[in-house]
């Protein structure tokens, strides 16, 4: 039996996505900004993505911009974002527990003199949100903070940022990176007062290497690209269009409110199995996102732990696959000890999960309790 539990780190192609990639790679191949029939093809195909998306996140069509991916969209966002409102002030503010496509950027952005500040967070993961109104000031020009924590599964107050910096008079754009959250809860950022959303595709059983930022109509951005123009000049470059196409059949798959509540009784399902393991220490709050839960196994290291489990065709991750090799510095943010970090393992689901692959990971992590306790 195979049991694939690492959905936050990219998951498996869904039949719809497959099914327009292979469409657009052998029918529709034309370049979109061509003026023949072909580019006209492909325009249309970009235009219905535009349009998919743009019904997911209640915005317009001219609000999608589209992206290799969830990186360069907080790259692209971030140093936009920034860059665009250095005249005004110079502070920007996010989290101490973000992507690294997010945090690294603003470490760059800090060596450029920036003034960064790192809201901390409390033990469960949440953004400390008065410490976060006290940092906003006139002079902040950016606040970057996620909606769903990649590692631990945390829902970030991100509906009250727009709330705060009008408040304090600040003229901060509110940057959101949503690439865990998009396709699990429903996203309206033009509500909410979000200038700026970053999605992906490889989350939601879409391709990898495409993904989108929605921009608010009317925020201004440094281009962090220069080119031919496409997707407002703020992404130039020919679109990629069999993984937009791929991307486009993965959201018309999702059923977010259906599948919500089948991993809300999936996850509770696990958690009341994993309580009753003595060796076990749940991380995640109990109001996490239920497609995410973190746990140590007590006195045992993660890498161990990966490799049986691997072994055994078990598949989880000891933590964002994006900092492999670093130890969490969301697990660190959280004020957790050392040695529930140095054996933390993040499962993550998809819609696909069922519960019979929820059951051989149990048995997993009780075969690794015997085994490699012994050594």
């Amino acid at each position: 039996m195979e049991a694939y539990l690492d959905n936050s780190a990219t998951t498996p192609l869904c039949k719809s996505a497959r099914d327009e990639m292979v469409n657009a790679i052998e029918n529709i191949w034309g370049n979109p900004s061509s003026l023949h029939e072909k580019g006209i093809e492909a325009d249309l195909l970009l235009k219905n993505a535009r349009k998919t998306l743009a019904a997911l996140l209640s915005c317009t069509e001219k609000e999608i911009i589209f992206t290799s991916g969830g990186t360069e969209g907080n790259n692209l966002a971030v140093f936009g974002a920034a860059h665009a409102g250095r005249r005004r002030g110079n502070r920007i503010i996010t989290s101490a527990v973000e992507h690294p496509s997010v945090s690294k950027a603003f470490d760059r952005l800090e060596g450029e003199g920036f003034e960064v500040i790192r809201i901390p967070t409390d033990k469960k993961g949440l953004v400390d949100l008065t410490a976060l109104e006290n940092a906003v000031n006139e002079k902040t020009v950016l606040i970057s903070i996620m909606a769903v924590n990649n590692e631990v599964g945390t829902v970030e107050p991100f509906e009250e940022l727009s709330k705060i910096a009008k408040c304090k008079g600040s003229p901060a754009l509110i940057h959101v990176d949503a690439v865990q959250a998009f396709g699990k809860i429903p996203l309206t950022p033009k509500k909410w007062g979000i200038d700026l959303m970053t999605v992906s595709s490889h989350k939601i059983h879409g391709p990898k290497g495409v993904g989108a930022v929605f921009v608010k109509e009317g925020t201004r951005l440094s281009p962090v690209a220069a080119g031919g123009g496409q997707e407002r000049d703020i992404r130039p470059g020919t679109e990629p269009m069999p993984a937009i196409a791929g991307f486009t059949g993965a959201m018309k798959e999702l059923k977010i409110k259906n599948s919500l509540a089948g991993l809300t009784e999936l996850r509770d399902y696990l958690v009341s199995e994993l309580e009753k393991r003595d060796f076990v220490t749940i991380n995640s709050p109990e109001n996490a996102l239920p497609y995410i839960v973190n746990l140590s196994l007590k006195g045992l290291r993660s890498e161990t732990v990966l490799n049986l489990l691997s072994d055994m065709e078990i598949y989880i991750s000891s933590g964002s696959a994006c900092s492999k090799g670093h130890k969490s510095p969301v697990l660190t943010a959280m004020g957790l000890d050392d040695s529930i970090i140095d054996s933390s393992l993040r499962v993550s689901m998809s819609r696909f999960t069922t519960r019979q692959q929820l059951d051989y990971f149990l048995q997993g992590i009780d075969t690794a309790q015997k085994v490699i306790r012994k050594k």
